[in-house]
Formats: structure tokens, C-alpha cells, sequence
């Protein structure tokens, strides 16, 4: 069953690269052959914790795409779009490093996920007012959500997994993930420079009635704005809260969702017809794939084999799991990798008493940043591409991932000297 299971999975993967075939296609198909050969089943895929379909995911997505559609309704995106395009009088690279620095903090606050959902139609306006291609702005926010998301516990929803257990809480997080996270930060909007150097074209008539707008005027319904940013506020706290009030994020955006449209005159047909079907289904399907890998061990002998390679060297053992965990979260989903992952780690870190716990920064550190590696490698990124998809500007995988593979490289490059020098 493990080598049926490793040939779907690369199939699909195939697949996915070549771009041959929709990805909501080849993760249903892929999902439909897990099932169809008994490598899973209905209760693993749709009730399992650890190998079916992250359900909190999903329904995070939901509520949030809910909220999205009717705070768009306001005209606040476009009053943040032109806010921005103002503030950096236009010029496209001095705009990306700023919507790449909001992203971050808000990750830091928010999950990626619900930043990328929140920023994306920022990203769509201010660069039609501005005349530039929206692709690399998006592709941009989207490593800034995932590398910003590394610094909190609830930034990233493979850092909860951590922290539950390893016993770490939100300040542990602040304390140990937030400096290197502010470093790779910098180190990233000056690599963006050159990444993107071929997209930052200024043209000074654009911007030059940009600047004659008045953010103020793109407001179209202040009662509305007033609800949705009351409501938005509860749901951020709610987020920011979490190890306090545990309430899943999936819960809280459920209920902001709700609240949201039980106080205004929103019509809740109009609402879903704005939910990312496909990029839902997708996520469903890739998750139902992946449970098959956990379910024939495939993942843990590979977490075993990275582990027993270290032969009991914390420092090396160290290196190995942040450069092993960002291989890994760029081919599968970091979550059911940390899942995996997080009982052999508890095992390692115990056996090296109180220093131990750079393993477990390692395998954050890894397991977020590697997401950045490919299209498909964080849950974010999967969420941007339908979105742009929606817009009708097409980001293929290997459009994102050329960028992906280098911004992983030289972040986690840079992770190997903080480790070794704070911890080892």
C-alpha cells in the first residue's frame, strides 16, 4: 500500500507541475484513487486528526472568504489601495517592500491564510490604478505571510502543533522566532530588488492621478464598513487570544462569518457565490493524499531516517531537521509533516535535557519556511494562486516556485548561523 500511495502522490505531483491538468482536478482524482484502493478510507480521510482533511482549514478559509466578500462591498480595499500607491507616491518597489511589511505583521497577528485573503484584493486594485502586472506583488505577500507567520504561535498553524507539544506558549514563540523572523524580513525586501527587477515599471501619469484621488471618496457604504471592521476586530482578537479563549481559528471565523451577515442586509447567496470553491476542494483532495502517505507511514519512516541520521548530535541533529523539515513542507503540507514529525522531535529534544529546545525552532523554522519553496508547499500560497486565477491573472507553479526555491534557500541559509550561534 505504501508504494501504490507514493506512486499517486508523485503522479499527482507530476501533474500539478506540468500544469497539464487543474489542480483541483488532480487532487480530487488523486484523492478518489486513495480511496478507490483502500489506501484510506471515509473515516480516516473525513474524521481522522492526523490523517484526514484539516477541517479547521477549511472551514477557516470559508468564513474568512465570506468576510472578505462583504467588507469588498465597502470599498475599504480600495481606500487601502490607493492609501498605499499615495504613501509611496507610486513607485513599485518601495509599494511591494510596504505590502510585503503589512503582510508580515498581520501574519504575525492573523494566520497567512486569512492575511493573503485580506491583502490579495488590496493587491489587485492598487496595481490596476498603477498599471503593473499584480503577479509578482502577490507571489511577494505571499513570503512575506509565510515568513512573517513564523514569529508567533498562531501565525503559522504548524507552530499551535509545536506548542502543544512541546509546552511552548505565545511569548516563547515572540521570544526565540521573532528576531531571526524581523531579520529575514529585511534580508527579503531587499532580495525582492532583484527578483522582481524586471516588474517595477513607474509610470509617472498613473501615478500622478493617483495622487489627485481622495482615498476618502472610495468609501461606498460607511454603515457597512463600520459593522464589518467591528466584527473583523473581534475576530483578530479572538485570533491573537486563542491560547486563552481556545477557540479554533475555524470557529472564530465561522462565527465572524455569521455575525457579520446576521447584522447587515448582505445576501447570503452573494456572499458564498465569493467563496473559492475549487481552491476548497483542492485543499480537501491534497489533504486526503497526504493522509494516505501518514497512513502507510511513508512520512514517519522518512521523519525516523531523518532523525536516526544525526546519531544523538544535537548540533547536527539540528541542522539536518531545518534543512529536512523545508524539503519536506515544500512537497507535502507542513501540517500533517509536523503532525508526523513532532513525536520523534519530543523524543530528541528530551534526551538532551533543557538545549534540546533548538530542535524544536528548527523544525519550525523549517517547516514554515520551506512552505515558500514551491506552489503548493504552504496553504497560503495554494489559496493566492486560486485568487489570482479568479482575477484572470494565471500564476503557474513554476512561475511561483522559480522565485520560491530562491527566497527558501537564502532564508533558511541564514536560519543555520542563528541556531548554531544562539543555541549551539
Amino acid at each position: 500500500m505504501a508504494i501504490a500511495a507514493v506512486i499517486i502522490f508523485l503522479g499527482a505531483y507530476a501533474l500539478l507541475v506540468t500544469e497539464k491538468v487543474h489542480r483541483t482536478k488532480v487532487a480530487l482524482g488523486g484523492a478518489a484513487l486513495m480511496l478507490l484502493l483502500r489506501i484510506t478510507d471515509g473515516e480516516h480521510a473525513f474524521f481522522s486528526d492526523h490523517t484526514g482533511i484539516e477541517w479547521n482549514v477549511i472551514f477557516l478559509l470559508l468564513g474568512m472568504m465570506m468576510m472578505v466578500s462583504i467588507i469588498r462591498r465597502t470599498g475599504a480595499f480600495e481606500y487601502v489601495a490607493i492609501w498605499a500607491a499615495k504613501r509611496t507616491r507610486g513607485r513599485p518597489y518601495p509599494l511591494m517592500v510596504m505590502l510585503c511589511v503589512l503582510t508580515a505583521v498581520a501574519s504575525a497577528l492573523l494566520d497567512n491564510v486569512t492575511t493573503v485573503l485580506l491583502i490579495a484584493p488590496v493587491t489587485f486594485l492598487v496595481c490596476q490604478r498603477l498599471g503593473l502586472r499584480p503577479v509578482p506583488f502577490l507571489i511577494a505577500e505571499v513570503f512575506a505571510s509565510n515568513i512573517g507567520g513564523a514569529a508567533t504561535l498562531v501565525g503559522d498553524p504548524p507552530n499551535i502543533i509545536i506548542a502543544a507539544r512541546a509546552d511552548l506558549t505565545f511569548n516563547d514563540f515572540l521570544v526565540h522566532m521573532a528576531p531571526i523572523v524581523v531579520v529575514l524580513m529585511v534580508v527579503f525586501s531587499l532580495l525582492c530588488r532583484w527578483l522582481f527587477r524586471a516588474e517595477f515599471t513607474y509610470d509617472a501619469e498613473r501615478a500622478e492621478s493617483v495622487m489627485r484621488l481622495n482615498e476618502r471618496e472610495a468609501i461606498t457604504d460607511p454603515r457597512l464598513l463600520v459593522k464589518s471592521l467591528a466584527v473583523l476586530t473581534l475576530v483578530v482578537l479572538a485570533f491573537v487570544l486563542h491560547p486563552v479563549l481556545h477557540y479554533e481559528p475555524s470557529v472564530v471565523a465561522l462565527l465572524g462569518a455569521g455575525l457579520l451577515l446576521l447584522i447587515t442586509d448582505v445576501d447570503t447567496t452573494e456572499a458564498l457565490a465569493d467563496v473559492e470553491w475549487p481552491t476548497l476542494a483542492f485543499f480537501a483532495g491534497l489533504f486526503i493524499m497526504v493522509g494516505g502517505l501518514v497512513e502507510t507511514d511513508v512520512i514517519s519512516k522518512v521523519s525516523e531516517a531523518t532523525a536516526d541520521a544525526t546519531d544523538g548530535r544535537l548540533g547536527l541533529a539540528s541542522m539536518v531537521l531545518l534543512g529536512g523539515s523545508a524539503v519536506l513542507s515544500a512537497i507535502v503540507d507542513n501540517i500533517p509533516y509536523v503532525a508526523t514529525m513532532s513525536p520523534i522531535v519530543s523524543d530528541l529534544a528530551a534526551g538532551h535535557g533543557s538545549a534540546g529546545h533548538v530542535l524544536w525552532w528548527a523544525l519550525a523554522l523549517g517547516a514554515d519556511l520551506g512552505g515558500n519553496a514551491t506552489a503548493v508547499g504552504a496553504s497560503a500560497n495554494v489559496v493566492a494562486l486560486g485568487l489570482a486565477d479568479r482575477e484572470g491573472h494565471h500564476i503557474g507553479f513554476w512561475e511561483f516556485t522559480k522565485y520560491g526555491l530562491v527566497v527558501t534557500a537564502v532564508t533558511v541559509t541564514l536560519c543555520v548561523p542563528y541556531l548554531w550561534l544562539r543555541y549551539l
